[in-house]
């Protein structure tokens, strides 16, 4: 369904997947114990004018309807790219900052609507909510937009449209959840623009996320998909032939770096500037032409002659040298930099061959597939 972020499951997202199995437990322990729905309700005139502090906690963390519970779990969990993408620490930066910010947002929309239209807002839906659409903001900024199908011919379906379909389904839930949906959207613009410095101020501390790694992410952390485990065990025909595939490519990347180590140590080249890396026409000079007796010269000019313009088969494999090694070098640390971003490196090596080694355009291919 959603094609923005591949099918890897929740593989290195430990913070969406504890969200989706702590908030959507608590959901169906108060479905099956509604009397204790009255202490999560999201009642503003509570928090103003009786001080009862602890809704803005209950109240903005567990959804008390199913429907709304169910919308933004499908949210978070296509989200989960951004936390696959920047750390885990930063998502829950920014899920924190806009969390702390639309809830001032929610006060401060209230009092303007009744301002303006002589209404009192008195409760709002409860969840986590609003961080969910300030998600939305780096989601239509950063993520790409690319063309799926049209319907009818005129309107286009792209990669990203299943996810506003399911933020509309969401906003048209409840009365006041477009207020929730308003308060999110400019809580994620000022954090994810740092207008106001907010980025340096609500974040998540270094002891905090050490905590929650050793503590937490070994509990919510999924193991590697079916794809990147060993040979066997169960595993389909087609992914046994992509394991194959995959271990032949890098037996073959190995080999030709070893390869290439060993001429550039058995055959260093000599003098400061190669020519025949910049001109590699140079590498194939003289072989068209007609062979000619070579005519007798002094020693003097036989000693002075530069070496590197000497067209032996050494020299042509010096140059095979020069020019394999930092093509190798660089293809395999692309494939390093894509397999810990959460992509497994078979997928990461035919995203490499299809955009020509340009690892932005690889990474893009690899997040809309």
């Amino acid at each position: 369904m959603f094609t923005t972020t591949g099918s890897r499951g929740l593989y290195k997202a430990p913070l969406s997947k504890s969200l989706l199995l702590v908030l959507n437990g608590l959901t169906v322990m108060l479905t099956l114990l509604p009397q204790y729905q009255d202490l999560f309700v999201y009642h503003l005139q509570a928090i103003t004018q009786e001080h009862q502090v602890w809704r803005l906690l209950c109240g903005r963390l567990v959804c008390l309807d199913i429907k709304d519970s169910f919308c933004s779990s499908l949210l978070i969990y296509n989200f989960r790219i951004f936390e696959r993408r920047f750390g885990t620490r930063k998502f829950a930066s920014f899920l924190f900052g806009t969390w702390c910010l639309s809830a001032l947002m929610d006060f401060l929309l209230a009092e303007a609507f009744q301002f303006l239209f002589y209404y009192e807002v008195e409760e709002l839906p409860s969840g986590l909510l609003a961080p969910v659409f300030s998600l939305f903001v780096p989601f239509y900024l950063s993520i790409p937009r690319m063309p799926v199908t049209q319907v009818l011919g005129r309107i286009h379906i792209t990669n990203k449209s299943l996810v506003y379909i399911v933020g509309l389904q969401l906003l048209t839930s409840s009365p006041f959840m477009w207020l929730l949906a308003l308060s999110g959207l400019i809580s994620g613009g000022l954090y994810h623009s740092s207008v106001l410095r907010l980025q340096k101020i609500l974040f998540v501390p270094v002891w905090v996320s050490r905590i929650g790694q050793y503590i937490l992410e070994p509990v919510f952390s999924s193991s590697q998909p079916t794809s990147e485990t060993p040979l066997g065990m169960g595993a389909t025909l087609d992914v046994q032939r992509q394991q194959r595939m995959e271990l032949l490519d890098q037996q073959l990347l190995l080999a030709e770096y070893n390869e290439a180590r060993t001429n550039a140590r058995q055959q260093p080249q000599s003098g400061l500037l190669q020519w025949t890396r910049l001109f590699p026409s140079l590498r194939h000079r003289g072989q068209n032409r007609v062979p000619v007796q070579p005519r007798p010269q002094p020693q003097a000019h036989q000693s002075t002659q530069p070496p590197f313009l000497d067209n032996s088969p050494v020299a042509e494999e010096q140059v095979d040298v020069y020019f394999s090694v930092p093509l190798i070098l660089s293809c395999v640390l692309q494939v390093a930099r894509l397999v810990e971003m959460g992509f497994s490196r078979i997928d990461a090596l035919e995203a490499l061959r299809a955009s020509n080694n340009d690892i932005n355009m690889a990474t893009n291919f690899l997040l809309q597939h």
